[in-house]
């Protein structure tokens, strides 16, 4: 029989196919004998194949190969010699399950691989891929998996756990990059995103996990390295594997998990880019939506978002949250004579503010109510600071510092040491109340920080325009320069120390991270500072009335951002005792079987906590969306800013910033502190990832915290995705003497570990070295 009676004959009855057959024989198979007789992977290709996808030639040991294995190694190694199999050929050699590649289970990685097999090692080596279907892993993902349908093999077969295995084997193609590639985002569900990881030369390493490759984005025909280990392929390879995988995806109507090879080598038939496998992504969430609820201007980078750089656990938002919210409208309404509210949402978990919404009627009765304090609020609260920062701190700031110093930070501080008291023996219920006062004093601190710290980064921003107006010119300086090394801003790292506002992250004290030690650079910080100040003042010595002006804003500038340093550090003091009681009431819970471990009171609710039925699976399950969630680039705003609010934001960055141009493809946010430094890279998540940072390194993070500040003595430079003027990172950058950028949006995902780049703190950029 011929070659061309056998294809035609298989198409008409697939009973009387041979135990193995070609690829391009196998595309004339229907859909349900294909998958029956070569198994998922297999049928799969041949599909392609027969579609016109470069798919590499080769064979399928079918299902049926038991019956007569002496057959089917001399039908093997026949079509093996047709497919070239001469002394250079090799051959890899896969498996292809009835059970694998499926869109609920996948079994990667479950089944052997055998590659560079020469002609006549192919049965060994097929007999091999056979028997790993008996491999205690294969079996226990079977069993986790029963709804595959996967069958013990009837006896005789080669292996007995084999039924239903296919083998496929294939020329091998010389690869000089292989790699993978997702046409839809595995972590947010975005289907408009083919993502590719690549290796140079086979792509074994990467599939294996041995290696991460280099990582690319194409999105509208636009392709984009994020994580650059291997230089595997450039951005024109990129699109052509995006291209392929938007062809596998729209041939099977469904997001699909590919392998692809490329070969420069043209001398034979291996050249150009080649399809090894196609299966449907597993576990695929659906796209992401970042648009909120209620229509607005909402930022996850200002006031409490800056302190929380990971999604919210749920006692957090739906507890303490609540706690500092009711704290601060309560000081709102005390000073401004109104419940002046951010108005807050979870977005995909993480923590989105947008600006007040005020009804005439609301204004109106705070007019009446509080005489004329609402408009006084928001003239030299709001914008005093950025316009006459001197009036607004005569008129207003002065007082509202004052009261934060003699009444409220003192409040706090008795509540914080009274619950440290009364822990010991407090019930449930005295728990309880510790957290809804302590919460309640801390709110009110979020308001005062907000207001009093918040006029720190607009009258930086006044200074920084009359520096650029009438002293830039004639000094070779950052204005920046000038708020660094202040009486009472040195780093300190107390116990109270927070890695984020929400609760469920340890403190410094728990981790037991030390102090971090006196140095120079402080006072040499100082001396700097008043040389550039003695040098503004020699510019303006001629000019009176600007010198008087200059040293005005200079000193309402510097005293408001030690406020705001003094101010930051105390915000967590009762951080320490919340979570203490929020453990304790996880014992009790834990006790009565309701939670695995006191720390998974984190995932509980408010209300949960009342219960005593139980809710593993809750906390299994909200953890697991956490996890997920806080992998996410969750962007930096969402919708239009008001015109007011951008211009007054934008006006402060451009004053600080020292130059408009940026070097080609660097990154570009906040100039932060000033100075050049260069560094290889060391993306920092949390504080697993702390021991691994060295001495040099540029500091890279979504945002750091407080309990980050011993990192800030290693580093030469600090990149973060979020943050502001006014954030954690510039503060303690400006404090060590190291440049910073901030509010880069995805520094995180753009640099890559061990990456040298170029921080311009002044400029508010970073870019690669070549």
């Amino acid at each position: 029989m011929t070659h061309q009676q056998q294809i035609s004959l298989h198409k008409l009855d697939p009973e009387m196919l041979p135990p193995v057959i070609t690829l391009d024989a196998a595309a004339r198979l229907d859909a349900p004998a294909a998958r029956a007789l070569l198994g998922t992977k297999a049928a799969s290709l041949a599909r392609l194949l027969g579609a016109g996808v470069p798919v590499p030639v080769g064979v399928v040991v079918t299902t049926a190969a038991a019956a007569d294995w002496d057959q089917t190694c001399a039908r093997l190694r026949a079509l093996a010699a047709e497919l070239g199999g001469g002394q250079g050929q090799r051959f890899a050699v896969r498996s292809s399950a009835n059970a694998e590649d499926l869109a609920g289970a996948s079994y990667a990685g479950q089944y052997d691989t055998v590659l560079d097999v020469r002609a006549d090692e192919l049965p060994e080596a097929v007999r091999h891929v056979l028997d790993s279907a008996a491999s205690a892993r294969v079996t226990a993902y079977r069993q986790a998996h029963p709804e595959t349908g996967a069958t013990a093999a009837p006896a005789g077969h080669p292996s007995e756990s084999g039924a239903g295995m296919a083998v496929l084997v294939q020329v091998m193609v010389r690869a000089d990059a292989a790699g993978v590639a997702f046409t839809a985002n595995p972590l947010t569900g975005d289907r408009d995103e083919v993502m590719i990881s690549a290796v140079r030369g086979l792509g074994e390493r990467l599939v294996a996990g041995q290696a991460t490759g280099d990582q690319w984005v194409v999105r509208d025909d636009q392709a984009r390295c994020t994580q650059s280990t291997e230089q595997a392929i450039t951005a024109d390879q990129a699109r052509q594997i995006a291209a392929l995988a938007r062809r596998v995806h729209a041939h099977f109507a469904s997001p699909q998990d590919l392998e692809w090879a490329i070969s420069t080598d043209t001398s034979g038939t291996e050249g150009g880019l080649w399809l090894l496998q196609a299966r449907p992504m597993t576990a695929l969430p659906e796209p992401l939506d970042w648009t909120p609820a209620v229509p607005g201007y909402w930022m996850r980078n200002f006031r409490l978002g800056e302190w929380l750089s990971e999604p919210l656990t749920p006692l957090f938002a739906d507890w303490l949250l609540d706690r500092l919210d009711h704290g601060e409208l309560q000081a709102t309404r005390d000073q401004v004579g109104i419940k002046l509210s951010f108005p807050h949402a979870a977005i995909n978990g993480w923590y989105y503010l947008t600006t007040p919404r005020l009804s005439p009627v609301a204004i109106l009765a705070a007019l009446l109510q509080g005489r004329d304090r609402l408009v006084r609020f928001i003239r030299y609260a709001a914008l005093g600071p950025s316009r006459d920062p001197v009036a607004a701190d005569r008129r207003l700031l002065a007082g509202v510092a004052e009261q934060w110093h003699t009444e409220l930070l003192p409040r706090y501080q008795r509540l914080v040491q009274a619950g440290d008291q009364q822990l010991p023996t407090a019930s449930p219920e005295q728990l309880v109340t510790i957290i809804n006062q302590v919460g309640a004093a801390a709110g009110e601190q979020v308001w005062s920080l907000a207001v009093v710290g918040g006029a720190a980064w607009k009258m930086e921003g006044a200074l920084a325009r009359f520096y650029r107006r009438h002293l830039a010119d004639s000094l070779d300086a950052s204005v920046q320069e000038l708020l660094a090394g202040l009486p009472g801003s040195q780093p300190d790292l107390p116990a109270h120390a927070v890695q984020s506002l929400d609760w469920a992250h340890p403190t410094a004290g728990e981790l037991g991270w030390p102090v971090p030690r006196p140095s120079d650079r402080h006072r040499e910080l100082a001396a700097r500072r008043e040389a550039l100040t003695a040098r503004c003042v020699a510019v303006l010595d001629d000019r009176p009335h600007l010198e008087a002006q200059f040293r005005a804003l200079l000193e309402v500038a510097q005293r408001y951002a030690v406020t705001r340093e003094q101010q930051a550090r105390q915000l967590t003091l009762g951080w320490p005792l919340l979570r203490r009681c929020a453990l304790r009431l996880g014992e009790i819970l834990h006790g009565h079987g309701v939670i695995d471990q006191a720390e998974d009171v984190f995932f509980l609710t408010r209300a949960e906590m009342n219960t005593r039925a139980p809710l593993q699976q809750q906390v299994r399950r909200r953890r697991t969306a956490w996890e997920r969630q806080r992998r996410l680039l969750a962007p930096l705003t969402i919708g239009r800013p008001p015109r007011l609010l951008a211009r007054e934001l934008l006006a402060v960055v451009d004053a600080v910033r020292t130059t408009s141009s940026a070097p080609q493809d660097a990154l570009v946010g906040q100039p932060a502190s000033p100075g050049h430094a260069t560094g290889p890279v060391r993306v920092v998540h949390g504080a697993g990832d702390f021991d691994r940072f060295q001495p040099g390194e540029v500091l890279v993070a979504r945002a750091t915290a407080p309990a980050w500040t011993p990192l800030f003595g290693r580093a030469v430079a600090v990149v973060t995705d979020g943050g502001t003027l006014a954030a954690h990172a510039s503060l303690v950058a400006r404090e060590y003497g190291i440049p910073a950028v901030v509010a880069t949006g995805d520094a995180t995902a753009r640099l890559n570990n061990g990456q040298v780049v170029t921080v311009d703190g002044s400029a508010g950029t970073v870019a690669v070295e070549v």
